[in-house]
């Protein structure tokens, strides 16, 4: 599957912060069960790499990807966890060249934008969204760089999450609200489930 087809799958992508393994295929489980297949399982706890491979080797309908992805070893390391994109915070020209699986790079600048073009990328994560300018930048960008979309990231929530997916250049939205770390921590995987279901059905409108 190609990264645009995994972006398209719905509207929200959730970004994931595993403390615990034993809430890794849960989480996963109630997540996809509520509309949102593709996860970005973030590189900031040490069971994150291993949550990776849990996901994918026994969530039935899961794709699972890495996010804060740094450097290229680390790039490597997930993709042999089973890791099916990779999310880096910035643009980095090495990961861009020996990343094995599809990446989604992160910018926050044209400058940025510009080298994500150049290394062949058409799609981008512009992080963080909301503190660089968020729909304004978003369609300041449009008019000179056209070729390329993006999955805002960072201060995108629910009541604000419509405004952006209604952008031009705007595939997906990434965001944490759907997953939040006092439910994940109650093993609320049914309150995390109706989150999700929300989220699935969001559609493109102006803010609310």
């Amino acid at each position: 599957m190609t990264l645009e087809q995994m972006l398209k799958l719905a509207p929200v992508v959730p970004v994931l912060v595993i403390d615990r393994l034993d809430q890794a295929a849960p989480l996963a489980r109630a997540l996809v069960a509520g509309g949102l297949p593709l996860l970005e399982i973030t590189l900031r706890t040490p069971v994150a790499l291993e949550a990776i491979r849990l996901i994918a080797e026994e969530v039935e309908g899961a794709l699972v990807g890495a996010g804060t992805v740094l450097n290229p070893g680390q790039a490597q390391d997930c993709a042999h966890a089973g890791a099916r994109f990779a999310v880096s915070p910035g643009f980095s020209a090495a990961l861009s060249r020996e990343t094995p699986i599809p990446l989604l790079p992160g910018v926050s600048t044209a400058t940025e934008a510009m080298a994500a073009i150049e290394a062949g990328h058409v799609f981008a994560k512009l992080f963080p969204a909301e503190a660089v300018g968020g729909q304004a930048l978003l369609k300041a960008l449009h008019g000179p760089l056209p070729q390329l979309t993006f999955c805002p990231t960072g201060g995108v929530s629910l009541q604000n999450a419509p405004a952006y997916l209604a952008l031009e250049n705007v595939v997906c939205v990434g965001g944490s609200w759907i997953a939040p770390k006092a439910m994940v921590e109650a093993g609320d995987w049914s309150g995390i489930e109706a989150l999700a279901r929300q989220a699935a059905g969001l559609v493109a409108g102006p803010q609310a």
